[in-house]
């Protein structure tokens, strides 16, 4: 955790340098700040490119490792089947709540910026114009791997990896161990790159807020404290639905529940990592009452597959990036969105910023600048301690109402 709080301290920095730089130059030397707002923006560039560069391997090695041990489910029968329904239902409804308070509350409307003329986000643009069936099935069905692989067309990745994870799955076990494991640490070693990645961050900070100040002037920071409300407004309507569905569920416990987990909350909040209270949470959740296998074997799986908390933000964060850009999205794209995030964010564990790597793949996609993720970086920290903390609520309730429902639920009094 002093790694991440050493890259937050970058950010910041790099924060501030941006905005003196961009300020001095805004104010001093108005005639030059279009060629400093070019130049300065490659920073972004490096930091973007770097991000593009693993989202196709990152996403076929965690959907097929995630597919792939789906094998496992059959062996526990209802309890899975009960456990992937709740985490695609409260997916699509994460999803949803952020999409639909996002275009609501339209926190980027409050400045809009020129969309970039040049470079890949540009061609993008250019190419997603008018998108017809015909289109859009070939844009679904892959005609080559390493076609999809070399041009980043998430959902062609998607499909293939969906249907290689399948039969592998259906494989048996002992036949496919070695590929799968391989997978697993390629797909390992890839959110390991995130982490390097993500030390770059400062220079596309750095980039990003000295363009817009220079060309802007200090508009910016009113959109900072926009952003961060009506994030934090959704957030709270999310914990709501959350919280109501528990207490439908678990009755009075949902109370003991939270009492159980406040821990784990905190530590969350303050790491920026569901991944962090793991231990922690499995001890708190036996000690409520839940069986220990369903928790051994909901628990994992909740962890790539039921990230509420940031499945609420990638819609939000990706409809505000259009937004700033006076980007107007129709509702069939806007679905359409929603439903790729679905599959694409499976299998992205509560590692800190591993979702900006998604939320760049589907900027990318839709036509929406990928530029536009290095203007939230500076206070993607503080959403991070916010997602991070739903992600371990839903999860803790998740496991808690199967095991409800499985009857498996005692009240010992807080015994392991």
């Amino acid at each position: 955790m002093k790694g991440q709080n050493k890259l937050f301290i970058a950010i910041i920095v790099a924060l501030i340098l941006g905005v003196v730089m961009g300020g001095i130059v805004h104010t001093q030397y108005p005639e030059s700040s279009e060629g400093f707002s070019k130049n300065i923006k490659l920073l972004g560039t490096v930091f973007i490119r770097l991000v593009q560069m693993i989202i196709a391997p990152l996403v076929f090695t965690t959907l097929v490792v995630g597919i792939a041990k789906m094998s496992d489910i059959k062996m526990i029968g209802r309890v899975g089947t009960k456990a992937m329904l709740w985490f695609i239902i409260a997916s699509l409804v994460s999803l949803t709540i952020g999409l639909v308070l996002v275009n609501w509350l339209e926190p980027g409307k409050v400045m809009q910026l020129p969309i970039p003329a040049a470079g890949d986000a540009g061609e993008v643009v250019a190419n997603s114009q008018g998108l017809s069936l015909e289109q859009f099935v070939k844009h679904v069905i892959p005609k080559s791997l390493f076609d999809a692989f070399a041009t980043n067309e998430v959902l062609q990745i998607v499909v293939f990896s969906i249907m290689f994870g399948v039969a592998l799955a259906n494989m048996g076990e002992e036949y496919t161990k070695p590929i799968v494991r391989a997978l697993d640490i390629s797909a390992h070693a890839i959110l390991k790159m995130v982490g390097y990645i993500m030390w770059f961050a400062p220079l596309g900070v750095l980039g990003a807020i000295a363009a817009v100040v220079a060309t802007n002037g200090f508009e910016i920071f009113k959109v900072y404290a926009i952003y961060l409300r009506d994030f934090f407004f959704a957030l709270g309507i999310l914990w709501l639905v959350l919280l109501v569905v528990g207490y439908l569920i678990l009755g009075n416990r949902l109370f003991e529940l939270l009492r159980r987990i406040k821990a784990p909350l905190l530590i969350a909040f303050s790491t920026t990592s569901s991944e962090a209270v793991f231990p922690k949470l499995v001890e708190e959740l036996e000690r409520f009452g839940c069986n220990n296998r369903i928790v051994s074997f909901i628990l994992p799986l909740g962890y790539s597959f039921n990230l509420d908390g940031s499945m609420m933000y990638m819609t939000f964060a990706a409809i505000f990036i259009a937004q700033i850009y006076g980007i107007d999205m129709t509702l069939g794209q806007q679905i359409t969105m929603l439903l790729v995030l679905m599959l694409t964010s499976k299998g992205i564990a509560g590692v800190p910023r591993a979702s900006l790597v998604i939320i760049v793949a589907t900027c990318t996609m839709f036509g929406i600048p990928p530029e536009g993720i290095a203007l939230i970086l500076p206070i993607d920290h503080f959403c991070d301690m916010g997602r991070s903390m739903t992600n371990v609520l839903g999860n803790a309730l998740a496991t808690s109402s199967v095991s409800k429902w499985e009857g498996q639920l005692d009240n010992h009094g807080g015994d392991l």
